[in-house]
C-alpha cells in the first residue's frame, strides 16, 4: 500500500494551481489568503516561472512587470544554456544524448509555464533521432495532461489520456499502465463522469504512485466519494468498506470516515451531518468545486434510495426523523426525486405516508426481449422479399 512517505512531490504548476483555486475561493472558505499569496511569489521566483507569473498577475496575485522582465531574462539564459547543450550533443555524441536534450528543454520551459513552448518541445523529444522509445512517450503524454489539468484544458487533457492510452498498449509497463489509470480517473472525475472514475480508482488503490497529481489522502477522498455516489452496496462493502488501503488513511481525511461508516450502516442523520462537512471540503477542491451542487443532489438520491428499499410503505415523519431533517423538507426533496423519474415511490398526501413502487425487473427484460425479437423479425422478413425479387 502507499502511504505517501518518502515520495515525489507534486508537480509545481499543480500545486500552485491549487494555491490559486484557493484564493478565488469566498473568505469563509479560504481565511489565510495573504499566506498563501505570499507562497505563491516565493514559489514563482524561487522557480523562475515568469510565463506563469505572466498569466495569472493582476487577477490574484498583485501585477509586478519588473519582476516578469527579471524573470524573463533568467529564463532565456537558462533556455540558450539548453540549446547550446543540445548543438553539443548533435555534434559530439549520439542519438541518446540529443533526445535528453530536448527533454531537458522541454521539462524547463513546462517548469515555468512555458505551456504552447513545452507541448512543442515535448514533441521535438519524442521524435528526435529515430523516435523516443516508448517510455519517453508516455512520460511526454503525461506531462501534456498535467499541463491540461493545470490550466484546466480539457481537450489537451482528453487528447493527452487517449495518446497515453494508445502507447501503453503498444509497449508501456505495468507501472505506466497504473499511473495512467490515475490520470484518466481524474479526468473523468473533473468532467463528472464518476462511475467510471470510480473503477479506474479502485483499480489502482493498491498501487498508487502519482503523488505528482495529488497525495495519497486526496486520492483516497475522490476514491471514496465516486465509490459512495456510483457503486452497489456489496461492491463498495468489499472493495471500500473492507479495503484495507482505505481504512489506512481514511480517519487521517475530516469526515470521510463518519460518512462512509454512516452511509453503510444506514445511519442517515450521521451521513447527512457528516456529508454536511464534506461539501464544505469540496467547495475548496478545483476538481469538484463545480460539482458540488450535483454531488449534494446524487448523494441526498442515493441515501433515500437505499432507505426506501427496506420499505414498502413508511411515514414521511418517521423518513424525516431516520435522516434528521424537517417533514416539510423532505416532503419537497422527495416530490422532486419522483418527478424527475429518479425515486420509484409515491407520496400520499393526506396519510403523509411513502409508499414505494419497485419496478419489476424481470418483466422489464422480458418486455424489452419480446420488443427486440419483434423488430429482429421485421427486419428478417423485409430481407426475405428483397432476396425474393
Amino acid at each position: 500500500m502507499a502511504d505517501g512517505s518518502d515520495t515525489a512531490p507534486q508537480d509545481e504548476k499543480l500545486r500552485l494551481a491549487g494555491q490559486l483555486f484557493l484564493l478565488g475561493c469566498s473568505d469563509a472558505a479560504c481565511p489565510n489568503k495573504a499566506e498563501i499569496r505570499a507562497g505563491v511569489l516565493a514559489s514563482i521566483k524561487e522557480n523562475k516561472m515568469a510565463p506563469f507569473f505572466a498569466e495569472v498577475q493582476g487577477q490574484l496575485l498583485p501585477r509586478d512587470d519588473a519582476l516578469v522582465t527579471a524573470l524573463r531574462a533568467q529564463n532565456a539564459e537558462r533556455v540558450a544554456e539548453l540549446d547550446a547543450q543540445f548543438a553539443d550533443a548533435v555534434e559530439n555524441a549520439g542519438e541518446t544524448e540529443e533526445r535528453e536534450a530536448k527533454l531537458a528543454k522541454a521539462q524547463y520551459l513546462d517548469s515555468i509555464g512555458e505551456r504552447a513552448a513545452a507541448l512543442a518541445a515535448y514533441d521535438e523529444a519524442d521524435r528526435a533521432g529515430k523516435g523516443a522509445p516508448v517510455a519517453q512517450r508516455i512520460e511526454s503524454a503525461l506531462a501534456a495532461v498535467r499541463i491540461g489539468l493545470a490550466y484546466m484544458d480539457r481537450p489537451l487533457v482528453e487528447s493527452g489520456v487517449e495518446r497515453a492510452k494508445r502507447m501503453v498498449e503498444e509497449g508501456g509497463d505495468w507501472e505506466k499502465r497504473n499511473r495512467l489509470k490515475v490520470y484518466e480517473a481524474t479526468a473523468l472525475m473533473a468532467r463528472r463522469q464518476f462511475k467510471p472514475a470510480a473503477t479506474l480508482f479502485l483499480d489502482s488503490i493498491a498501487t498508487f504512485t502519482t503523488y505528482e497529481l495529488y497525495d495519497y489522502k486526496t486520492f483516497i477522498l475522490y476514491t471514496v466519494l465516486c465509490g459512495v455516489l456510483t457503486l452497489d452496496r456489496s461492491t463498495l462493502k468489499k472493495r471500500v468498506v473492507n479495503s484495507p488501503e482505505v481504512l489506512a488513511v481514511v480517519d487521517e481525511i475530516p469526515h470521510l470516515h463518519q460518512l462512509l461508516s454512516a452511509y453503510y450502516h444506514c445511519k442517515y442523520s450521521e451521513f447527512f451531518a457528516a456529508f454536511a462537512e464534506i461539501v464544505e471540503q469540496l467547495k475548496v477542491d478545483r476538481y469538484l468545486c463545480p460539482h458540488v451542487q450535483f454531488f449534494e443532489r446524487e448523494m441526498c438520491l442515493v441515501a433515500y434510495s437505499q432507505f426506501l428499499q427496506s420499505y414498502k410503505t413508511v411515514t414521511l415523519q418517521s423518513m424525516a426523523a431516520s435522516f434528521g431533517v424537517g417533514v416539510a423538507f423532505l416532503d419537497t426533496e422527495l416530490a422532486r426525486f419522483i418527478a424527475l423519474g429518479r425515486l420509484n415511490a409515491k407520496i400520499d398526501k393526506v396519510t403523509g405516508i411513502v409508499e414505494t413502487n419497485r419496478p419489476d425487473s424481470k418483466n422489464a427484460l422480458y418486455q424489452d426481449a419480446i420488443k427486440q425479437g419483434d423488430t429482429l423479425l421485421n427486419r428478417v422478413q423485409k430481407l426475405s422479399r428483397i432476396v425474393n425479387v
